[in-house]
């Protein structure tokens, strides 16, 4: 069975952003998806805007692998271990220098 997933938009909300999502197997039948993300994840700078997206669509995937053993909810809430999760596996690898550091010398 093939699945096309289609990323809608968002929605500024309150407390939260809403991201939507448009799964089915065709255009005709597909199903509205939603995505919750408190708005204190922003303001902490533990995801950025534009990463939004892309972690709702990876649960998303996960949710869609594990469809024959749980349905297709409509609606989802990115929780804290998620979000920390995704911090930790896009944080910013340490930048190694394009020399050598020297050693120091005695003088």
């Amino acid at each position: 069975m093939s699945v096309n997933v289609q990323y809608v938009g968002f929605t500024a909300k309150a407390m939260v952003r809403e991201y939507s999502f448009l799964v089915g197997e065709s255009s005709i039948d597909s199903q509205e998806i939603t995505f919750t993300i408190l708005n204190e994840a922003f303001a902490s700078r533990r995801l950025s805007f534009q990463n939004g997206p892309d972690i709702c669509s990876l649960k998303l995937h996960r949710e869609l692998a594990d469809l024959a053993n749980n349905p297709l909810k409509t609606h989802y809430r990115i929780s804290e271990t998620e979000l920390n999760a995704y911090h930790d596996s896009h944080a910013p690898k340490a930048a190694k220098g394009l020399y050598p550091r020297k050693a120091a010398q005695e003088f």
